[in-house]
């Protein structure tokens, strides 16, 4: 690939799933083939409540990266080179929009050189390549998820017409559920809550990075 489209990059602590708390670099790309991330065309998307702005390169940390390695020294200047501790390498999740658009063999080659723990945060309509140490899949209702397999299933809740009882045959060792945000939060929450309740194989997924205040 001839260079990486990045909306934003920058250090925090993952808020979500079964790292939540965890340092990371995010590394957000920019576009997906879901919503093209413009208002006036969401009603009409495959992807109706994206809650995330990746369109275009202006956030912080963001820029058009014309190789691996490039993307990967800015990545690793943002974990800090002088943080080293044994047992504990650079961590870096890559989203999006969604990712696999982007990331490729050669950009995940040149993150492992410089020693990143790899995440990905995906919709699972495209495979994730190999490399990718944590998979985090997503589903939007509607759409065919190719990505079958990984760590985490993660469904935001609730999706009208989502084959839940489906995806418990997939091979994930995490089934969470996770409440959406929006006007109707605090029912949306309840409801995830019972689910989880009466659906032991799931757990709950809180977003802790929005009640503690971090991106």
């Amino acid at each position: 690939m001839a260079g990486y489209a990045v909306k934003e990059m920058f250090l925090t602590l993952q808020g979500e799933g079964l790292q939540a708390g965890r340092r990371a670099v995010f590394i957000r790309f920019a576009g997906c083939n879901l919503w093209s991330g413009r208002e006036q065309d969401r009603a009409g998307a495959d992807c109706t409540f994206c809650d995330t702005d990746f369109v275009g390169t202006d956030g912080d940390g963001g820029g058009r990266y014309a190789d691996g390695g490039a993307l990967a020294d800015a990545a690793l200047g943002l974990w800090g080179e002088w943080l080293e501790e044994p047992g504990a390498p650079p961590f870096a999740v890559l989203t999006g929009g969604e990712p696999t658009l982007q990331v490729d063999e050669a950009l995940i080659a040149a993150l492992k050189a410089r020693g990143f723990e790899l995440a990905i945060e995906t919709n699972g309509t495209r495979p994730v390549p190999d490399g990718i140490d944590w998979i985090c899949v997503s589903p939007k209702a509607g759409n065919e998820v190719v990505q079958r397999s990984g760590d985490e299933l993660k469904l935001v809740w609730p999706q009208p017409g989502v084959d839940f009882k489906a995806m418990e045959a997939w091979d994930f060792t995490h089934l969470l559920i996770q409440p959406m945000d929006g006007n109707s939060a605090v029912d949306t929450r309840n409801s995830a809550i019972k689910f989880v309740l009466t659906h032991p194989r799931w757990r709950l997924s809180v977003q802790t990075h929005k009640l503690v205040g971090l991106r």
